[in-house]
């Protein structure tokens, strides 16, 4: 199919396989007349390999795969240390939306925004698709939503992974959200769940935990435990400079427009007061739904819009930015492309790094996508996943592709 290859890491031990698989990246360009020959023959005999390393690291990521089945020489510089610390000096990748459905089988396709290619991919390490995810700088967490007892942190490019030691209590939470933070320099990552749970006979309060997990220590704190009277929290979390973002839901009570509150938790002191109840943020607007996203450490929420006379219904969809407590509307989604998303699909999933938001209807393989640089909505190539019966539901995530990031 036109636009689709196969996503294949050549990050092995056997390297006679991976210069065969990479070379499915052949058809990412037109490179194989005799004048594209001669110039690489005399490029290689030219370039030292300091200066081939900043070349190479400097190119997407399926091009540096395919350049490492070009010749010897390349495959040992695109997979040396030093190469990898090239890669960690230059401006982060446009992220890949990976799409799949609600399938057994973890399997999709991921989109690169740059070649505006699908690949077909299977994330590693989990059997199923029913899962919490979350990435932040090239890894992806993910926790089994039906044992809420099976964590694991990998690199989707390279397919290395890493299982994580199982939190405590979790099996017992109502509702869990799931948030990762992933240090650029040092590589070390926190991870952070937000447990809630209904106080037994008492349906407004929910008993609210925060467990964080370091990479470096390997252990998982609960940080703080809070009875929340009136609000439950949710599946929406994120982690942007060293502050820990999640949304909360209204159990009864209070008016269309208070459905929805932001609760902002600073991980970096780890305080145990009850202090949840003093960092509520109003939401900009009545939404349907809320998605929050970690763009270059800014707290960006993509939210459905509801009709001030029927709040569950939606209407639109924006995007907003939080400025010192405060929402900045940065665009709403125009009318032509809203529609798009089909009348009966009032939730939708939603997430983004660098300057790149995706947005993709439950209902429909289509991915939509919003540059905040140049403020302008565009559709993503056709995804090559086929809707096998009408009601069959379509979900994803992005995460940036890098290299030199492992669990």
């Amino acid at each position: 199919m036109a636009g689709e290859t196969s996503w294949v890491s050549h990050y092995d031990d056997d390297s006679l396989r991976e210069a065969k698989e990479c070379n499915s990246f052949l058809e990412i360009g037109d490179e194989d007349d005799n004048g594209a020959v001669a110039c690489f023959v005399d490029l290689n005999l030219i370039l030292p390999d300091e200066l081939l390393e900043r070349i190479l690291a400097y190119l997407p990521i399926a091009s540096i795969f395919r350049a490492g089945s070009v010749c010897k020489r390349w495959h040992e510089i695109v997979t040396s240390e030093k190469f990898f610390w090239h890669l960690s000096h230059v401006q982060p990748h446009k992220p890949w939306y990976f799409m799949f459905t609600s399938s057994d089988e973890p399997v999709g396709y991921a989109f690169d925004p740059i070649l505006r290619k699908w690949y077909g991919m299977k994330l590693p390490c989990i059997g199923t698709s029913n899962w919490f995810i979350s990435s932040s700088c090239g890894l992806v967490c993910f926790m089994d939503n039906d044992s809420r007892n099976y964590l694991c942190v990998c690199n989707p490019i390279t397919r290395r992974c890493r299982k994580l030691e199982e939190p405590p209590d979790l099996k017992i939470s109502d509702y869990s959200a799931l948030a990762i933070s992933v240090n650029r320099e040092s590589h070390s990552y926190n991870i952070a769940i937000i447990t809630s749970k209904q106080v037994p006979e008492n349906f407004p309060q929910w008993d609210i935990s925060i467990l964080i997990y370091n990479s470096d220590k390997a252990t998982w704190v609960t940080t703080l435990t809070e009875v929340l009277n009136g609000w439950r929290g949710g599946n929406e979390s994120v982690i942007c400079n060293e502050v820990l973002y999640f949304l909360v839901y209204s159990t009864g009570g209070g008016l269309p427009e208070n459905r929805h509150a932001l609760i902002a938790y600073n991980i970096s002191n780890r305080s145990t007061h009850a202090t949840l109840g003093k960092s509520f943020i109003p939401v900009p607007c009545s939404l349907t739904c809320g998605r929050l996203m970690n763009l270059k450490e800014k707290l960006v929420m993509v939210g459905g819009i509801g009709k001030q006379d029927h709040p569950d219904i939606i209407k639109g969809i924006g995007i907003w930015v939080l400025n010192d407590r405060k929402w900045d509307e940065i665009a709403r989604m125009p009318h032509k492309f809203f529609q798009g998303f089909g009348e009966f699909d009032d939730v939708f999933a939603s997430s983004g790094t660098d300057d790149l938001i995706y947005i993709q209807s439950y209902g429909a393989p289509a991915l939509l996508i919003f540059d905040m640089n140049h403020k302008q909505w565009k559709w993503s190539q056709k995804c090559p996943v086929t809707k096998r019966f009408p009601l069959q539901l379509f979900t994803g995530f992005c995460f940036e592709p890098r290299l030199e990031i492992a669990p």
